[in-house]
């Protein structure tokens, strides 16, 4: 375990992520509420999700705790080829093999400890993780959402610049679709994704 200014990172393998599952969907629901993922938190939907997650051997999960011992933040990652179909099937379709690709879901931090390093080290450990795993590529994919959105803050700002200091470029044209019920909305609906990544 390493610490930063406010923060103690782990590292936990697909055999403890079990652990921490419940405390991971407390975050995701928390965290994603907000523009520009608009989830509207529910826990079945996590249960389905996280246990797929969960069920590949080489997931793992970067816990961070603060000063109390509580988990302000996680980031996620698993082999691509182990990750929901959504995700893995445009790499194929697009005559990418996704046995190559260490896939980096979800970075979801606490807003109190935002700025502080916290995201860099996510993406740190992730990569470390697929470099031990025998992979030289990572991607994530961020959500797509419309310019003039209603629900759009008129002060946000996109990661976008933060992921091509870390080293990320969009692959052009490649997109993977998936769903999730918007705050205010009865039931689910599709969602665009563009495909960012990285050769280790």
């Amino acid at each position: 375990m390493t610490a930063t200014t406010q923060l103690a990172f782990s590292v936990l393998n697909a055999a403890e992520a079990g652990a921490a599952l419940d405390d991971l969907a407390r975050l995701r629901i928390a965290v994603f509420a907000a523009w520009p993922y608009l989830y509207e938190g529910d826990a079945a939907y996590e249960q389905r999700y996280l246990a797929r997650f969960a069920a590949s051997p080489g997931a793992v999960i970067i816990a961070a705790y603060d000063s109390s011992g509580r988990m302000a933040g996680a980031a996620t990652a698993a082999p691509l080829a182990d990750h929901a179909d959504e995700f893995a099937s445009p790499f194929a379709k697009a005559g990418l093999d996704p046995r190559d690709f260490f896939y980096l879901a979800e970075s979801v931090l606490l807003p109190d400890y935002r700025g502080q390093g916290a995201g860099r080290r996510f993406f740190e450990l992730r990569e470390a993780a697929a470099r031990a795993q025998g992979f030289s590529r990572t991607v994530f994919a961020s959500v797509m959402r419309p310019g003039d959105h209603p629900a759009r803050p008129h002060d946000y700002a996109p990661l976008d610049a933060f992921w091509r200091r870390l080293g990320y470029r969009p692959f052009e044209g490649l997109t993977a679709e998936f769903s999730w019920r918007d705050i205010g909305e009865a039931s689910e609906s599709v969602k665009p994704l563009q495909v960012w990544g990285k050769v280790l």
